[in-house]
């Protein structure tokens, strides 16, 4: 089963590299986990959102290659694309458990959809016009209050509907129908970000998988200093991943910082690479990607030079700093609190602390960079219009992700970049949590 811990046998080894994690499941049992993650959440979850957002019908159109971003968290692992067009009709027959789903191409998907042909036609096609004529006559024998379809100026997650599928969407039903259509646009966003509970232990091992490879990453097992550089770092991230069965949903990055030159060279590996010296101060940004989860996850390394045992003291100054606002950054990551509250609590505390720092923080689950309320981005430190306003739920997840920059006094005052970021799950009591607690201290390459 997938609930074994995959690395329990090696983490206590830190930075061996005889040893190797446990090998994710076999593809099949992945595929009978994510499918009972999927039955709980077409069952438990979406019912009672379609209720909360007054959507009594909701469709989710869309063509293979072309899919809908909620395609993938309604259907089985099995299904790789929506091949051809599939139409997901979702109707709320007034009983909370009675949510009827029915699927006009695409497959049951494991029997949690009824593949929909016309009764008085048995044998038609479910696909080209046969489905839009099914359709009409499926709206019309439910009579909705509400039509729901996932357009959005402000969410990606929920602007799914392509605008030829809304022009023939539109041409089917007719005026009288479409003037009852609605966008509904938090209830793909809040599916998408719900997670159920079933999903955390195998979200918890990928943590702690990815916390290994870090380890080994920034030790003497890849790293030698005056030789490596910081691309060679990225590419053995990467094949490592692979090696290990898993993918990611971006390049790793890796940063060198030294005492000295500019501040702006201090910059994410480029084409050639940086060489990696005593006395530098690492920094990576990973992720990792198997059952439809993806982390996040950003620590710091520092390479010690001739005769240390640890960073200078100006330098774990300023990582302790950095983990202080993750907390307070945490402690305020709360249920019912919109993104942009969350973001400017948090900085008017940092500043009251004494920190320099910036909050980008995001949900994160299906996708790396998820569903639901932004924490600030890099770059909007005064909030998120719209996509910041949302609220935060229960039974979601976060990547807590910020930086620091803080003068240190063993380079002659240069700045120094720390960059955090460890995941957290939002429980049903609304607080949030660490999945994995993260480091306390820089990994050591010695």
């Amino acid at each position: 089963m997938l609930l074994r811990t995959w690395a329990a046998a090696l983490l206590a080894a830190a930075g061996a590299s005889a040893q190797a994690p446990q090998p994710l499941p076999a593809l099949r049992e992945q595929a009978e986990i994510q499918q009972a993650w999927l039955k709980s959440r077409l069952e438990n979850v979406l019912p009672a959102l379609m209720r909360r957002h007054g959507v009594q019908l909701w469709l989710v159109i869309c063509r293979e290659y072309n899919e809908d971003p909620v395609f993938f968290s309604l259907v089985s692992p099995t299904m790789m694309s929506a091949r051809r067009r599939t139409i997901y009709v979702f109707f709320d027959r007034g009983d909370p458990q009675d949510l009827e789903r029915l699927a006009l191409g695409g497959g049951s998907n494991g029997g949690l959809y009824t593949v929909y042909r016309d009764p008085d036609s048995p044998g038609s096609e479910i696909y080209g016009e046969a489905q839009w004529t099914l359709l009409r006559k499926i709206v019309e024998q439910r009579n909705p209050a509400t039509i729901a379809v996932n357009t959005s100026h402000t969410h990606a997650f929920s602007d799914g509907l392509t605008v030829a599928e809304w022009e023939k969407l539109r041409d089917t039903l007719g005026p009288d129908w479409t003037r009852r259509i609605v966008r509904a646009e938090n209830l793909p966003l809040e599916y998408i970000a719900a997670r159920v509970p079933e999903m955390l232990a195998s979200y918890r091992q990928m943590q702690e998988t990815a916390h290994w490879i870090i380890r080994r990453a920034f030790s003497n097992e890849v790293i030698l200093p005056g030789k490596t550089t910081d691309l060679d770092v990225v590419w053995w991230l990467r094949e490592e991943v692979r090696r290990l069965g898993f993918s990611t949903w971006f390049q790793p990055g890796v940063r060198v910082q030294k005492a000295a030159g500019p501040a702006n060279a201090d910059v994410l590996a480029g084409e050639t690479g940086t060489v990696i010296d005593r006395g530098d101060v690492l920094h990576v940004d990973f992720g990792l990607t198997a059952m439809r989860l993806n982390t996040d996850t950003q620590h710091m390394g520092y390479v010690l030079r001739q005769g240390e045992t640890a960073p200078p003291e100006g330098i774990r100054k300023a990582l302790a700093a950095t983990s202080r606002l993750q907390q307070i950054v945490l402690e305020r990551t709360k249920a019912g609190r919109p993104g942009n509250a969350v973001l400017a609590d948090s900085l008017r505390q940092m500043r009251a602390e004494g920190i320099q720092g910036s909050v980008y923080s995001h949900p994160v689950g299906d996708h790396g960079h998820g569903a639901g309320p932004l924490i600030g981005l890099w770059d909007r430190q005064q909030g998120v219009p719209g996509r910041g306003d949302v609220l935060i739920l229960p039974n979601t997840w976060f990547s807590i992700e910020l930086s620091t920059r803080t003068p240190v006094p063993e380079w002659n005052g240069k700045e120094l970049f720390i960059g955090l970021e460890e995941d957290a799950a939002i429980g049903i009591d609304g607080r949030a949590a660490w999945i994995q607690s993260p480091p306390t201290d820089f990994h050591l390459v010695r």
